[in-house]
């Protein structure tokens, strides 16, 4: 069995997904993996700041793909740009493509029926643009109501870019009652406040 302290094992992760990990030559986590997985697994509140690049995608996506199998919820994951949601949802899937995981991902310049067909299959999680998400709140096509864990990531870049209003309207209206996970690569005061 891989040392511990180096490895994916010891941190609460479930057989099934360290196999997928293994499969997909992550062998080693970071520093931002290392400290928020065994964190967000038990269901727990995470404000990690970490930069593009340190391996966010499985800090939350592991614990996301694990919590949503257990407690039967939905995820939403926000983030400031369509490069970013693509990204994010191409490793959701290769991660969670053997539990038989839907994502849809509601990114503006991309189809609205496309989203909206990705919508009808009821997605486990929901990766997009503040922009888009309300475009689709406002069409009633998702209620976030549904989101058991919300991650914003890349918090810092999404205000920077004159996102708060829109992130304000998303907390309104996911549950009260939910796991949050926010990364960001700086923690100005408006990030603060989110948390």
């Amino acid at each position: 069995m891989p040392e511990a302290a180096n490895s994916f094992y010891g941190l609460g992760i479930a057989p099934r997904l360290l196999e997928i990990l293994d499969s997909l030559k992550f062998v080693t986590p970071t520093p931002i993996q290392h400290k928020a997985i065994p964190l967000a697994i038990e269901g727990k509140d995470v404000i990690g700041i970490a930069q593009t690049g340190t391996g966010k995608t499985l800090a939350f996506g592991v614990p996301m793909l694990q919590r949503i199998g257990q407690i039967k919820g939905k995820g939403l994951v926000v983030l400031p740009t369509r490069e970013l949601a693509l990204q994010v949802d191409e490793t959701m899937q290769k991660i969670g493509r053997a539990f038989g995981l839907r994502t849809a991902v509601l990114i503006g310049g991309a189809s609205m029926d496309q989203q909206l067909k990705a919508l009808h299959k009821n997605p486990h999680v929901i990766i997009g643009t503040p922009g888009r998400i309300l475009d689709h709140m406002e069409q009633k096509s998702i209620d976030l109501q549904e989101m058991k864990i919300l991650v914003l990531d890349e918090a810092d870049r999404m205000l920077d870019m004159g996102f708060a209003p829109q992130i304000k309207r998303i907390l309104q209206a996911v549950p009260r009652e939910r796991q949050t996970m926010l990364f960001s690569a700086t923690m100005p005061k408006d990030i603060i406040k989110i948390a």
